[in-house]
């Protein structure tokens, strides 16, 4: 049997974990398994770089890897056809209205996908974060209907998002540009994205060196949250507000 070089975190332990550096190479990122998914635990790995992802058979993985998928929310790329989408949307913008269901809907299955990382523990872990002021959604509606959504965790003026779903063609994409230009006007420079992809890519994420990240995590994460930021409700018309 083989055993991961990687340090072990025991359930309940104090929330402290290895240096990022020590992180593995392949694959990018791995830094520790164990521990558990606690609120004091989920805010020392935001805290400091650090985010779990793992899967239904699998032991709580860590991870931060190099270089670190981020936005700078002052330069968020909006393309044309979204620019269009954006001027003429009627839908409503709304934060921490239900949060819940955002997270959902991010698990739900998605094509050409087999499972969600956001097994049973980590939507409870969440849930638990968001009911702790930690944990955030922003959301576009339709009326009465839940048409895009992105949740993530917010530290001091550092905010990590885990997940985005879109329900009608460019929910995502709105509430994507929305939470950046809300993030930028109150001072809060990066939205970590993680790990890169095309999407991400496309609207702008660009990736920097972990040191960077790292540096720039531990200025952001101590600051104070911007009064306001995460007051819960509506935000008005995507066109009003974009």
């Amino acid at each position: 049997m083989n055993v991961l070089p990687i340090p072990y975190l025991s359930a309940g332990s104090a929330p402290v974990f290895p240096d990022p550096a020590q992180a593995m190479d392949a694959p990018n990122g791995l830094l520790a398994l164990g521990g558990d998914l606690s609120v004091p635990r989920l805010l020392a790995a935001y805290g400091n770089g650090i985010f779990p992802w793992f899967g239904e058979d699998e032991p709580i993985l860590w991870w931060s890897p190099d270089p670190r998928c981020v936005f700078d929310t002052g330069a968020i790329h909006i393309s044309r056809s979204l620019r269009r989408h954006l001027r003429r949307c009627d839908w409503e913008l709304r934060i921490d209205t239900a949060f819940e269901q955002v997270l959902d809907a991010c698990a739900a299955p998605r094509e050409g996908q087999h499972g969600t990382w956001i097994v049973p523990a980590m939507r409870q872990a969440y849930l638990e974060l968001h009911q702790c002021g930690h944990a955030h959604s922003i959301e576009a509606w339709d009326g009465n209907t839940l048409v895009g959504g992105l949740y993530g965790v917010g530290v001091g003026r550092l905010f990590c998002g885990e997940s985005m779903f879109s329900a009608r063609s460019g929910g995502s994409k709105t509430v994507l540009v929305a939470l950046c230009q809300r993030l930028h006007a109150a001072g809060c420079p990066w939205l970590d994205a993680q790990v890169t992809n095309p999407h991400l890519t496309s609207m702008g994420a660009i990736d920097i060196d972990r040191t960077r990240f790292l540096a720039d995590v531990a200025r952001l994460s101590v600051q104070s949250t911007p009064d306001g930021l995460w007051t819960p409700g509506a935000l008005g018309k995507v066109r009003e507000r974009v």
